[in-house]
């Protein structure tokens, strides 16, 4: 058996959104890159042969596998039952756990709350493929918000710690442009409030009829709308070389997609610079464990391959991007193992460190709705197909005394197949899914037929995506009890919202009511609010935790998403962001990915 290498330019931990594109840069800039991915690598039908199917379950975000038990002693779910899937970690194996900054007497709990996906593309395999830009506000929330009073801060503290990125929209519009021709996007320019140099997007499919409400409720309510970007290619895509076919909602949206068509970092970015024979070698199956250093370099990676072995690998240059949660937790474990050397270089568990701090999600909610005496194909959408950005402006900001706007779109895809109706039936918890559902006592025999007929294909929903307050006190830390399968201490997040972030939510939550109330002429109401004062809001947008700024004083890296007092040491996923914008990150991610790979080409 031919020796592994142990020498790279460049070593990349995390294959998702902040890593595939500085090893898919690099390595077309001739340097030799090496990505770790934690997860396995689920191959699509074309990579495995003809008449071969994807390695993909079909349950990658259905948490259809055997009922299990939390067995971590001394959390309030501890006994509770929980299902899992093939991409998602068992939460006994590596938990993360879960505590309200302001209510710690409510006790902790274990959640899978805070991982996205482990497998090669991470997040960008099972997301709703939603590819928003932020807005151009959303760069210098600290800048537009002097001499501003806020509604709902009664501690006339919610600006307190907030600040602005280290640059503006405009030098991170060409990585946009960058990152929507390289990963494959489908969409309009027209009707967003953002400044697009080039226009690179596919053409969208045709709405799904039942989409036709929603944007008939945001324009009875004066609000701009525009096809939703996805990632997801309707044509053939030349830098990727795939194949556009006919994607339908079972295959792309919120699962694995078997075909190729979702623009996964595997089949957009990774994948095709293999194939072209550039110097990049994927190992998947592969956990680090720590990062050791010398002086201000980080020297060796040291990690477990899929045998569980030993083993270590240098790079001039290391990225981190693990998803924030664990991006955090691997610098604090690697501070822990090295306190001498790694320790200072992060400036860990001094006084005032904001290593962990400053974690963010995002203000979310929505409305939904069931269409009376109509049904719909469900499966001939696509995740979303109406947004507007109308929310996200100074007028709207002045008229409800908010600090930041954010996007609502309309999901089109939600309640699409009946195994996805019943798994979330009744649930606001993502780590027990079926619950409501399976305590259900009127969704059995008879009446669970009439539950789906009534339901099925009729459901129709807006959703808002929203800044969140920068808390200093919402943080990452280790747990000092729990540990994972690895003997290593597990992240522990420390968070809940700021009062003001109930106002930001009230708001558009409102806004997402009225467009269902003007564009639906006959409806039953299911419910419409925000995730504010929910027990566990962690979800799948994680950021903060690393932040960037423009001195070591603000922040843990710096511009370039270099850490302050390390020379090779760079941390580009979800985590350097100093407020979490008002839209899904994962294209403001790449495309601040693509933005330090551009400078990593220079040194």
């Amino acid at each position: 058996m031919a020796e592994l290498r142990d020498q790279f330019d460049v070593v990349v931990i995390g294959s998702g959104a902040g890593g595939a594109p500085i090893a898919y840069e690099l390595a077309r800039a001739n340097r030799s890159v090496l990505v770790l991915e934690k997860g396995p690598l689920l191959r699509t039908q074309d990579e495995r042969g003809p008449g071969r199917l994807s390695d993909f379950k079909r349950d990658e975000m259905f948490n259809a596998g055997p009922e299990r038990i939390i067995t971590t002693p001394g959390m309030v779910n501890t006994g509770a039952s929980f299902f899992t899937s093939h991409v998602e970690p068992d939460l006994n194996d590596e938990p993360h756990v879960f505590t309200n900054v302001d209510r710690p007497e409510d006790g902790s709990k274990i959640t899978i709350e805070g991982y996205t996906a482990q497998v090669v593309g991470g997040g960008t395999q099972l997301y709703g493929a939603v590819s928003l830009r932020f807005a151009e506000r959303d760069f210098k929330l600290n800048t537009a918000n002097e001499g501003r009073e806020l509604k709902g801060d009664p501690g006339s503290d919610a600006l307190k710690h907030v600040i602005d990125w280290p640059f503006d929209y405009d030098a991170l519009e060409p990585f946009y442009v960058k990152a929507e021709y390289l990963i494959g996007i489908n969409g309009t320019v027209a009707g967003q409030a953002k400044k697009f140099s080039r226009d690179n997007y596919q053409t969208p499919r045709p709405p799904n009829p039942i989409s036709e409400f929603a944007r008939l409720g945001m324009e009875r309510l004066g609000l701009q709308t525009y096809r939703t970007p996805l990632a997801v290619i309707t044509e053939n895509h030349a830098p990727s070389g795939r194949t556009a076919g006919d994607p339908k909602v079972g295959y792309v949206n919120r699962y694995g997609d078997p075909l190729g068509y979702k623009s996964n970092t595997w089949v957009s970015l990774l994948r095709p610079t293999i194939r072209e024979g550039h110097d990049l070698e994927l190992r998947p199956n592969c956990v680090v464990t720590h990062l050791e250093a010398s002086g201000r370099t980080i020297s060796k990676v040291h990690y477990r391959d899929p045998s569980g072995d030993l083993r270590t690998v240098s790079g001039k240059i290391v990225i981190v991007a693990c998803s924030a949660i664990e991006s955090v937790r691997l610098l604090m474990l690697s501070a822990e193992e090295n306190r001498d050397n790694f320790a200072p270089l992060v400036r860990y568990q001094e006084d005032g460190s904001l290593l962990g701090r400053f974690f963010l999600t995002h203000a979310f909610g929505g409305a939904e709705v069931q269409i009376k005496g109509q049904r719909f194909d469900k499966s001939i959408s696509l995740d979303s197909d109406y947004a507007t950005d109308s929310c996200a402006s100074e007028a709207f900001l002045a008229e409800h005394g908010l600090w930041a706007g954010g996007a609502i779109y309309n999901n089109t895809s939600d309640q699409c197949l009946p195994i996805t109706m019943a798994r979330t039936e009744g649930d606001t918890d993502l780590d027990f899914f079926w619950g409501g559902f399976m305590g259900a006592q009127d969704h059995t025999s008879e009446a669970a037929l009439q539950w789906l007929n009534g339901a099925f294909g009729s459901r129709l929903s807006a959703a808002f995506m929203a800044n969140q307050i920068p808390r200093f006190e919402n943080r990452i830390e280790l747990h000092s009890d729990v540990r994972d399968k690895w003997n290593r201490k597990c992240g522990h997040i420390i968070k809940n919202f700021h009062p003001h972030d109930e106002q930001v939510m009230k708001s558009f939550a409102e806004v997402c009511h009225q467009i269902m109330v003007k564009g639906v002429p006959e409806y039953t109401e299911l419910g419409w609010g925000s995730v504010y004062g929910n027990a566990v809001r962690i979800a799948n947008h994680i950021l903060g935790g690393a932040r960037f700024a423009s001195s070591r004083e603000l922040g843990v890296l710096d511009p370039n998403c270099r850490v302050w007092d390390a020379d090779n040491l760079y941390v580009t996923d979800g985590s350097f962001m100093p407020t979490s914008g008002g839209a899904n990150p994962t294209l403001t991610i790449q495309a601040n990915a693509f933005r330090v790979a551009s400078h990593l080409k220079t040194i």
